[in-house]
């Protein structure tokens, strides 16, 4: 069914047939339909206000142009085209897509790229794909329609899709072209709790090995204190050596009790504040850096995992 720039003066309901049309008790053939489904071609130009749809087919839709997006009502069973299958090479680098609701439009215009991972459904002839910078603001469209529909699943696919249209969008800044790219890479805007995760506990390994090796010293500094003795008085100092950095093979520095002490740390500086330990300088600007990137980390993960209960 294809409704571009169809008029709707009053309140629209297209509806799929749950039975099949019959006459005189026999079944009607539809030899001429591709499927016995119910699928809509086009919106493009329709006041989507006074739509609804009901248990029909999306995977082919076009939505770009459709006026009052955000107002469609979508309800029973509908289904939208969704990302390519399996395991794909974009050159000799294996991709796997993560799965979620994506538009048409967004098939045609990621087939346009050859180089880049399969799978995508091209452009029907006479079709130009639209760029990202298009594709954005309907996804943004079709999120609040979710949104206001309380389909939790669904807004966040499209928020994901708008995201995904706004970093390759080639109107944008390039900072942040950047800042989406690394919010992207982190945590996939803050819907990917695996990813969020397997970032945070990549960097804790990390942090933790680099203490191990480098950050610790050798032996705890003890403290030392002189002083001299005058009359009944007694003038004392206490001084801390400075912390030895550690030498010899790295086989011997990756012991258990070094490994405890750099977990203690790193954990330390996740969740809590300093922990207090002597380390070496590199151990220092490690534990500095760590202070700053992990909690962040944390925060993400603990956002994506917030997205994906709420869903």
């Amino acid at each position: 069914m294809d409704l571009t720039d169809a008029v709707l003066e009053y309140p629209v309901s297209i509806s799929a047939h749950a039975k099949v049309f019959t006459e005189d008790g026999q079944e009607i053939p539809e030899l001429g339909l591709p499927d016995p489904g119910v699928r809509v071609a086009s919106l493009r130009g329709v006041d989507a206000a006074h739509l609804v749809l009901n248990n029909v087919g999306l995977t082919d839709c076009l939505f770009a142009g459709t006026v009052h997006l955000d107002q469609l009502r979508l309800e029973g069973l509908y289904v939208f085209a969704t990302t390519p299958t399996g395991l794909r090479r974009r050159g000799v680098v294996p991709v796997r897509w993560t799965a979620r609701r994506t538009l048409a439009e967004e098939h045609h215009w990621r087939a346009t790229h050859p180089t880049r991972a399969g799978g995508w459904t091209p452009a029907p002839d006479r079709e130009v794909p639209l760029k990202p910078a298009a594709l954005a603001p309907v996804y943004r469209q079709l999120r609040k329609a979710f949104e206001n529909g309380k389909h939790e699943p669904g807004a966040a696919d499209f928020y994901y899709g708008e995201m995904e249209m706004r970093r390759r969008a080639h109107d944008i800044p390039r900072s942040e072209r950047a800042l989406l790219t690394t919010y992207w890479a982190l945590s996939g805007y803050g819907l990917r709790a695996s990813r969020a995760l397997g970032w945070l506990l990549g960097g804790i390994a990390a942090t933790v090995l680099v203490m191990t090796l480098w950050g610790l010293p050798m032996d705890d500094p003890s403290p030392k204190s002189t002083g001299t003795l005058t009359g009944s008085s007694v003038t004392l100092t206490t001084d801390t050596p400075e912390p030895v950095n550690p030498d010899g093979p790295y086989h011997e520095r990756l012991s258990t009790k070094r490994f405890e002490k750099a977990l203690r740390v790193v954990v330390n500086s996740v969740v809590f504040r300093s922990s207090g330990q002597n380390l070496t300088s590199a151990g220092t600007y490690t534990e500095m850096a760590a202070r700053l990137v992990e909690p962040a980390l944390l925060g993400l993960a603990v956002l994506a995992i917030r997205g994906r209960v709420k869903r």
